[in-house]
């Protein structure tokens, strides 16, 4: 059995990838455990990991490096990916409503470590490292003990303290979002998996009474109104048909128009009489509305379309159908002419069912071509992420340059290559299940490599005197802010928690909790907050924690 000892003892890259799928393996089964109704799920791999390293399991301290390293940087890439799609129409909409509660989060963990310095009489960098930990932010670490070793400091109190508060940092935000969820939560708060496709797209019929657009066609009347709609139907005598560009509207026709909530009400005054029917019920049998007319969603699989405007197909004029949504990453999107279509959109095509079948022979509709995997733009997204982390940038009255490092810059390339690959045909589809995979692979090798590394000091650090005092500064530094800021976020901001809970995730540097929200809360909500956040905060922790030091050392 000599060989099984060396297998998992003997260091070697095969002796890494058996102790971290182990690791994993004990992390996984363990995390299914509920206790009170709550589970860690992956979480608790971390935990797995730091009794291993207590008990002297150790990997190459290169291999562990890179293992830890590669799997966050895989973890915050495909999030990138996932969220890009709905990145910047969040920021748009949602943007100074997340982000000033994410920056208070920051603003008020600093000061309260700062405050207890002084109060409690711990050592600045000693507390510089329980507030990295208790936010499981290691860019900021690596800032602080740079800034040490600038002012000629010892480092190695900033790192043990991290090492100790970290799990509870881990820890403490899911226990902060339950707390908050018991406590705070009512079921309005708790938005459906669908609540972005009721925000982004709204249906409705007109009944046509204002003189001013009889005659007009729909080309006109939309470059003169500036509105953003379309039109679906249109009912005139009896007979419903599919309005192309060049379609002349007359008094008393009926029109089914969908376009955004904002503009319904503007849209009433162009178009005249709206009509009562509610048209936005989930139930609705778009093909038993009429019997002419077929509704279908065709997926887009062709590479060739890919990137390219919808106006450009001229689907409308060449095959007298409509397309009245677009569905892309959980979101659903109008289907004005300048939208650039992606590879994995999903469209809904009303139309006779001949042109409907043309129309899909154009589109493509095959979903076996999208399981084929675009790793291309998985692997210049990396490197383009590393990069950009890498990248120093000066800031007046610091003297050490900032850094996104590993992972600031991988998640901001992955929100631009979701967002903007296709505009330069790059095919940046990749199915859900894939995508959940990646985030799920490098997730657990970071965790099982960061246990490791704690565990090997961990119980004995929590033994000595101040070791206690750590834990207990770390866990309000951890959960403190995130209570106080959910509250506020839920009831004056009036988010809803899928919102707030990613939110708070990314302003506390913690995928791990991320993991955990997205398993118990519906929908996209909470990873698209998470990464609308989470370039700023951790860009700002790493600036601030460097101004403190520097301030009051």
């Amino acid at each position: 059995m000599e060989w099984l000892k060396n297998l998992v003892v003997e260091h070697s890259a095969l002796q890494a990838v058996v102790v971290i799928s182990l690791i994993s393996t004990v992390g996984i089964g363990l995390g299914k455990i509920r206790f009170m109704g709550i589970s860690l799920g992956t979480a608790f791999i971390f935990f797995v990991g730091i009794v291993a390293g207590h008990f002297g399991l150790t990997l190459d301290r290169s291999m562990l490096i890179y293992a830890e390293s590669f799997g966050l940087i895989i973890f915050v890439y495909a999030l990138g990916l996932q969220v890009g799609p709905g990145f910047f129409s969040s920021m748009r909409s949602d943007g100074p409503r997340l982000l000033s509660p994410s920056v208070a989060v920051v603003l008020l963990g600093t000061a309260a470590a700062v405050g207890m310095t002084f109060l409690l009489g711990v050592p600045l960098p000693d507390m510089a490292g329980i507030l990295c930990g208790a936010t499981t932010n290691t860019p900021a670490l690596g800032a602080a003990q740079q800034t040490l070793e600038q002012l000629g400091m010892d480092t190695n109190g900033a790192a043990l303290s991290c090492a100790l508060t970290y799990p509870l940092g881990v820890v403490g935000v899911i226990l902060a979002l339950i707390a908050v969820r018991r406590l705070f939560v009512r079921p309005g708060d708790l938005a459906g998996p669908d609540v972005e496709h009721r925000k982004n797209v709204f249906i409705a019929s007109y009944h046509l009474t204002n003189p001013a657009v009889f005659g007009k066609n729909v080309h006109d009347i939309a470059v003169e109104s500036h509105h953003r709609f379309v039109i679906s139907r249109l009912w005139r005598d009896g007979r419903v048909s599919i309005p192309t560009s060049d379609k002349t509207l007359q008094k008393d026709d009926v029109i089914l128009v969908v376009t955004t909530p904002g503009e319904a009400d503007a849209l009433r005054l162009i178009f005249g009489e709206q009509e009562k029917k509610d048209w936005n019920r989930e139930n609705i049998d778009w093909n038993a509305v009429d019997s002419q007319l077929t509704s279908q969603r065709i997926l887009v699989t062709r590479p060739e379309i890919n990137g390219r405007k919808l106006a450009s197909l001229r689907l409308r004029n060449n095959y007298g159908i409509n397309i009245s949504r677009v569905y892309r990453s959980g979101v659903q999107l109008l289907a004005t002419p300048d939208l650039r279509l992606q590879l994995g959109d999903r469209l809904t095509v009303v139309g006779e069912a001949a042109a409907i079948r043309n129309v899909e022979k154009i589109l493509g509709n095959a979903v076996k071509s999208l399981n084929e995997p675009n790793l291309a733009a998985v692997f210049i997204g990396l490197i383009l992420g590393l990069v950009l982390g890498s990248i120093p940038v000066s800031l007046p009255g610091i003297s050490i340059p900032v850094k996104l490092g590993l992972a600031g810059g991988p998640i901001v390339v992955g929100i631009l290559i979701g967002t903007f690959g296709p505009r330069l045909h790059m095919l940046t589809y990749t199915t859900q299940s894939a995508n959940l995979m990646l985030r799920a692979l490098g997730l657990s090798m970071y965790l099982a490599c960061l246990g490791l590394d704690a565990g090997a000091h961990f119980f004995e650090t929590v033994m000595r005197p101040e070791g206690a005092l750590w834990l207990v500064l770390g866990f309000l530094l951890t959960f403190v802010p995130v209570v106080l800021l959910g509250l506020f976020s839920l009831r004056v901001l009036r988010l809803d928690y899928g919102s707030v809970a990613g939110l708070l995730c990314g302003s506390m540097a913690n995928p791990m909790a991320l993991n955990w929200v997205n398993d118990t809360v519906e929908g996209d909500n909470p990873s698209v907050s998470y990464a609308t956040v989470y370039p700023v905060c951790m860009f700002l922790r790493v600036i601030v924690i460097q101004i403190v030091l520097m301030i009051f050392l």
